[in-house]
């Protein structure tokens, strides 16, 4: 017995001595080769996956970013290419929605309608935009491998250096800047995209790149954008712009009157947007001032376009939260709708209540996305790690204050002719809808002078459209377009 005891003690010591911290790299590179055909015809390619550090003014490591970098091989002037700079949201989201879903060499295997599929896993992507752009996947501080760096002393960096919408513009910009210079891609034209708060981010990146660091932009494209001018001031306006996006939830759901469901969704839409702008904002500006009759009338438009009843519209005084709508919609069925992405369904505990009980999109998401980065990662990158993978990293409190974002975005599209921006959206998002994406583009510019630079492009799938393979490889063709369409080679820049 006392010698068993001494050999297990001898193990444990041996394990503790051999075990080391817990600790990301802050700057480091594993590079990898592969190939993928892209629109019938072979890309071979490079992936850089590692880390890249952040510094403070005094030159000092305060975090390392984890990226994954993917650039063709078998071109010339590789480094003239055009160059994608991605970016997810939350604030706090890793940058694997995109990553393995939507623009980059492999995709998550799933099926066509971006439902789960096991063995979980990855796939090529044959609709990928690596035949026409080298690509990187930037993880802010907290997400993914992303962390702080703690001093020589141990004490970590203040949280306000990265979490805020201005903070963490300044310091992703310079990051970009960094690794622009280390992969001699200043000649190249550049694009920024981001999703849902990553619109948020690549708006003000914009004008921070030029301002602050001197990069010009060829474009800017906006995924499923959150514009929080609008999400979280509230009011008629806010309110109002959620109408169409219940016409198409409950379109797809086959919710609508008959009249309304024997027609195309792009044929309902353009009546119900219209009955928005022209009547329903007016009238839900009047609050309580609106008579009777009017009342009456708007609800009951207002029942035909969402497939709510007129009764509950009514108890609303007209304005109704989008979280009642996903629990209220197929109440009578026994299932919520998702938040973002409607197509999904839910079940909750009760059928009583306001809102649903979860997210039934977001669960069926992180069934194949979590095993899916982290085996990728790890087995076919390579890139080894006992630091786990933030799929939503610890990033608050939040500094919302002085987001000026929407028109940091105008501002330098006034100051860049080469600046042209694209915007996508589903029509079943239900949390940054593609009706708040249409009025957050006209407001960013109100004078119309640079509409002939902004495009729009609307998915009948939801927040991720992508997910959906119609979807996957219809916007991946308008990123396609947008960037051949805005390269500029030989154009000079100017109004």
């Amino acid at each position: 017995m006392f010698k068993k005891l001494l050999s297990l003690l001898f193990i444990l010591t041996i394990t503790v001595l051999q075990a080391q911290d817990r600790k990301i790299p802050v700057d480091s590179i594993i590079t990898s080769s592969h190939q993928v055909t892209i629109k019938g015809k072979k890309v071979s390619y490079n992936t850089n996956t590692g880390t890249l550090p952040v510094w403070d003014k005094k030159g000092n490591i305060i975090a390392t970013l984890f990226h994954t970098y993917y650039y063709r091989t078998d071109v010339d002037k590789n480094t003239e290419r055009p160059l994608v700079i991605s970016f997810n949201g939350g604030p706090g989201s890793a940058s694997v929605w995109m990553h393995l879903a939507y623009t980059g060499p492999k995709i998550l295997n799933i099926d066509d309608e971006g439902y789960p599929v096991q063995p979980y896993g990855v796939k090529d992507n044959p609709n990928s935009i690596l035949d026409v752009a080298d690509i990187v996947y930037v993880n802010p501080v907290n997400t993914g491998y992303s962390r702080m760096v703690a001093d020589k002393e141990g004490k970590m960096p203040e949280r306000k250096n990265f979490f805020g919408i201005n903070a963490d513009i300044k310091y992703l910009a310079e990051w970009i800047t960094t690794f622009v210079t280390r992969n001699n891609r200043w000649k190249s034209p550049k694009y920024i995209i981001g999703e849902s708060y990553g619109g948020t981010r690549v708006a003000g990146l914009s004008l921070a790149l030029q301002n602050k660091e001197w990069m010009y932009l060829n474009g800017v494209i906006m995924v499923s954008p959150a514009d929080y001018k609008v999400i979280r001031v509230g009011g008629p306006v806010s309110s109002a712009l959620n109408l169409p996006y219940y016409a198409a939830a409950a379109w797809h759901q086959k919710a609508l009157d008959s009249d309304l469901q024997q027609k195309d969704l792009l044929e309902v839409l353009p009546e119900v947007e219209n009955y928005t702008i022209n009547t329903l904002i007016p009238a839900l500006a009047k609050g309580g001032s609106i008579s009777n009759t009017e009342k009456e009338a708007v609800a009951t438009k207002m029942a035909k376009y969402s497939g709510l009843s007129k009764e509950s519209i009514l108890d609303h005084n007209l304005d109704v939260p989008t979280s009642f709508y996903w629990k209220e919609l197929l109440r009578d069925e026994g299932y919520t709708v998702g938040r973002l992405d409607s197509r999904y369904l839910g079940i909750d505990k009760m059928a009583a209540g306001d809102s649903p009980d979860y997210n039934a999109e977001l669960t069926s998401w992180l069934h194949s996305f979590t095993p899916a980065i982290n085996y990728y990662l790890q087995e076919e990158l390579k890139f080894k790690t006992d630091i786990p993978y933030q799929m939503f990293g610890d990033v608050h409190p939040w500094d919302n204050e002085r987001d000026n974002t929407r028109d940091n975005l105008r501002q330098a599209m006034a100051q860049n002719p080469y600046l042209n921006v694209l915007y996508q959206a589903g029509y079943y998002d239900g949390a940054c809808t593609y009706f708040n994406t249409k009025y957050s583009m006209w407001q960013m510019d109100p004078s119309g002078r640079m509409k002939d630079r902004i495009q729009f492009k609307g998915y009948r799938s939801g927040h991720m459209m992508y997910l959906r393979n119609e979807d996957l490889k219809t916007s991946n063709d308008d990123i396609r377009n947008f960037i051949l369409s805005t390269s500029n080679q030989g154009k000079p820049a100017k109004y």
